[in-house]
């Protein structure tokens, strides 16, 4: 089963959300939906990057790589270096999550 590690930018206040899960477009609706006690009070959000993961061990170790830079200049550059080419063979079959 493949896993997504994905990160979130909040069009409310520009703070990002890092996570994981095995069904992105669910878990984006999810937080838009306000389903999610800690991005509730930033919707609307938006997805920004996506790696896709051959299992949910691997998701949640680089889960946790980005997220131990706590530092918005690494997480904001991951996304300017990847986009828009890393990735956008998995991106090209959900682009509608890309859009808000």
């Amino acid at each position: 089963m493949k896993f997504f590690v994905y990160i979130l930018k909040s069009l409310k206040d520009g703070s990002y959300y890092v996570g994981s899960t095995n069904n992105l477009e669910n878990r984006l609706k999810r937080h838009n939906e306000g389903r999610v006690n800690y991005t509730k009070p930033r919707r609307p959000w938006k997805l920004v990057y996506m790696e896709e993961h051959p299992d949910r061990s691997s998701a949640a170790k680089r889960e946790n790589e980005i997220k131990a830079h706590k530092r918005r200049a690494f997480i904001s550059a991951l996304i300017e270096k990847s986009w828009p080419t890393s990735g956008v063979a998995e991106v090209a079959a959900i682009p509608h999550l890309f859009e808000c």
